[in-house]
């Protein structure tokens, strides 16, 4: 288009490696409603030609006004995209995974032909928000225990309980979904979400401590707080209603 903005990238295309962040480079600019004039480097020589003649040591590079942005990271930025600060921390994963429960809870729900305003729905919710943030957890348990001893009092006196603990959710997650062994999966969720719930108080709103939550894993940048505090209180709330469902059944 004539009255488009222009921008020309280089970026390696060989038959055996095309360069990812190329052509999400390529893909951004035409978001953006740039003319972008694709520049293919079809060989290692081409490449190391490239890189000697403009003094970078990667590709793809973008050129916008004759003036060299750089790689794919560069351009996001000149777009003026959020980067990460080190420490910083989002509760993006958290709502990510309590959505998808929810949306979950929902396919469920809708298949058993249960109306989805009931407390069964309710239930289902949380038992696989319970089995999605196990996962996360079982991913890198030796990282989630670890960051777990931050802050949980339990595991501070019983280190092992740290590797348990991403068991146990996941074991009462499941048989909460599977409406199975009760007597088993209402203790354990009394149990880890009460020393959760306990834990995650005194460190915040007692100690004031500003720590990140280990509930999404080890590399979580979730940070400590009112989230933690409502999933162990939704996990202490299942582990007292289960039995009493069945009781009232």
């Amino acid at each position: 288009m004539a009255n488009s903005p222009k921008a020309s990238i280089h970026r390696m295309v060989m038959p055996d490696h095309i360069c990812p962040y190329g052509l999400k480079t390529k893909a951004l600019l035409e978001r953006k409603g740039y003319d972008v004039e694709d520049n293919w480097l079809e060989t290692r020589d081409e490449t190391d030609a490239f890189q000697k003649q403009y003094d970078v040591k990667t590709t793809p590079q973008t050129f916008i006004n004759q003036q060299r942005i750089g790689g794919y990271d560069d351009v996001r930025r000149f777009f003026g995209h959020h980067f990460p600060q080190e420490g910083e921390t989002s509760y993006r994963p958290i709502i990510v995974l309590f959505s998808m429960a929810f949306f979950l809870a929902v396919a469920v729900t809708w298949m058993s032909a249960t109306p989805v305003a009931t407390i069964t729905f309710l239930e289902r919710f949380v038992a696989i928000a319970m089995c999605l943030l196990a996962v996360q957890k079982l991913q890198d348990v030796e990282g989630f225990s670890t960051m777990f001893l931050n802050y949980d009092l339990l595991a501070r006196r019983y280190v092992p309980y740290g590797y348990i603990y991403p068991f146990a959710e996941a074991a009462a997650g499941l048989l909460m979904l599977a409406g199975a062994l009760t007597w088993v999966s209402a203790p354990l969720a009394l149990l880890i979400g009460g020393f959760g719930a306990v834990s995650v108080f005194k460190a915040v709103y007692i100690d004031r401590r500003e720590l990140k939550c280990a509930c999404v894993g080890g590399n979580s940048s979730v940070p400590l707080g009112f989230v933690s505090l409502t999933e162990n209180l939704m996990m202490v709330s299942m582990g007292v209603w289960m039995p009493v469902r069945l009781w009232l059944l």
